[in-house]
Parts: C-alpha cells; structure tokens; sequence
C-alpha cells in the first residue's frame, strides 16, 4: 500500500510540493515526516530556485490536523513530544528554507494549514478561499507556530480576533489584513504562483537570501541591531559577482545576466 503524503513536481527551477492526504489534505504524523524529508532536499538542491507549496485536488490547501489521532496522543501524553515538537521543526524548514517560497491556496487553509502556509514568503488564496484558525473551538490554540507567524503577518489585533474567536475569514479579508499577497480566480491558485515562483527562481540568488535574512531580523531583533545586521549583509553581498554584474548591467543599459549560485555559507549566520 502506498503511503505517501507528499508529492514533488520539478519545473525548471521550481519545484512545487503538494501535500497529498486528500480529500481535505490533513497533517497526520507521517505527512510530517515525508514533508520534512522532502524539504530538506529541496533546500539542498542548487539546481531549485524557488518553491511552491499547496495541497491536492481542489477541496482544500489543508484542512488542519488529522483530529483522529488526538486521542492516542492524549492517552500518550504525547501531543507534544511525539507531534508538536517535530511538527514545530519542519514547518521551521517552511520558514527558514533560503530559497523563496510561496503557498497556493485553494478553498481551505485552516488551523495547522494555514500555519503552514503563513511560513512562506508570499501567499496566494483563490478567490473562494477561506482561511482560519479554529483551535480554540476544540479548546486548543495554533500549536505549529501560528502564534508568531500569522500574528506577525496581520499584527497583534487582528491576530488576537482570529485566534480568540477562530472563525474564518474570507479571501477579501485576508488580503486586506495582508494575510494573504494576491488573490487568483477559482481553481488559478497554484498557477498564479507557480507564475510568482518562476519570476522568483531566476533572480540573484544571493541577493534574494539576503533580503529574506534581513526580514526576519526586523521582526526578531531590536530596530538598532537588525540595522546593524544588514551592514554585515551588504559587505558580503557586495562581494558577489552578481552585485558587480547588476550594477554594470545599468550603467550599460542592459538586463543584467545573474549568475551566482547560492551560498548561504558567504553571508553572517541568520540567526
């Protein structure tokens, strides 16, 4: 029998991985695992330029967590130690992968689902789409790191209304709280990011790292220090032969030929 939950399509430089557990794509412990395997190879692979995460068929990005393996684990005592705690690392690999990222949202994303997906660079939602996080209805709250990832996405007011209430908000809303980036008609969701994607996947690679680095200093650090961590940025970017190659390329007026692979190791730890 076959039990694969995660599949990986390769177009170019960008790979899209589809959480496959349909109908409603739910997070069980083995589509954890599968996904985290998955994206470790994926952030690994220089030939990868950008990914895409979504979910299979047309019903739903992902529903949440698959509710029916809650009893064992609270029997267990193991809600964290045997979930939560490697759920929390590989939506980490989501929100730390160094390559650009964007989630497709068809119909549904909610609860672990839309933590999922509030770990990528951009957002994409259908324009039926309804995204929410109910924990708090089965006497839960967002566990895989909704808290931060949402809350710094929509800011503390908004958060706080989706998370106290946990009801859903619909595509228009979530694009006006700056939940989601763009919205796509019906069933063009993962096209339109595949499109961003693929805009993404053949840009400078290590100015790209260097911006999604930067971001993430201005929401975990002091304003002085994030400051001062993107000096250190720009002195190794401005080694790269990409940044000589697009400051010629204007002063020539031409498109500019990036060439760099990327290499996470020239740049300051991000953390």
């Amino acid at each position: 029998m076959d039990d694969r939950k995660i599949r990986v399509e390769i177009d170019g430089r960008v790979a899209t991985l589809f959480l496959s557990n349909p109908p409603m794509n739910v997070v069980t412990l083995s589509l954890t695992r599968q996904m985290h395997e998955a994206l470790d190879k994926l952030a690994a692979d220089p030939a990868i330029g950008a990914l895409v995460l979504t979910g299979e068929g047309d019903r739903a990005f992902c529903a949440g967590s698959d509710i029916k393996e809650f009893p064992r684990l609270v029997a267990e005592r193991g809600i964290v130690s045997q979930k939560l705690g490697f759920e929390n690392e590989a939506y980490g690999l989501v929100g730390n992968f160094p390559k650009p990222t964007v989630a497709a949202i068809e119909r549904l994303a909610l609860g672990g689902g839309l933590e999922l997906a509030a770990g990528c660079d951009l957002i994409v939602a259908s324009e039926d789409a309804q995204l929410g996080l109910p924990e708090v209805k089965l006497g839960g709250f967002p566990g895989s790191g909704g808290t931060v990832r949402v809350t710094r996405r929509i800011g503390l007011g908004r958060a706080n209304e989706m998370m106290l209430l946990g009801d859903m908000l619909d595509a228009p809303t979530a694009l006006a709280w700056g939940l989601v980036n763009r919205i796509a008609p019906k069933g063009q969701a993962l096209a339109t990011a595949r499109a961003l994607a693929a805009r993404l996947a053949v840009g400078p690679s290590q100015a790209t790292y260097a911006c999604k680095t930067a971001l993430r200093y201005a929401v975990d650090l002091p304003e002085g220090e994030a400051v001062r961590r993107t000096l250190d940025l720009s002195e190794a970017l401005s080694r790269t032969h990409d940044f000589s190659e697009g400051v010629n390329a204007f002063i020539a007026k031409r498109p500019a030929r990036f060439a760099d692979a990327l290499d996470v190791t020239s740049f300051p730890p991000a953390d």
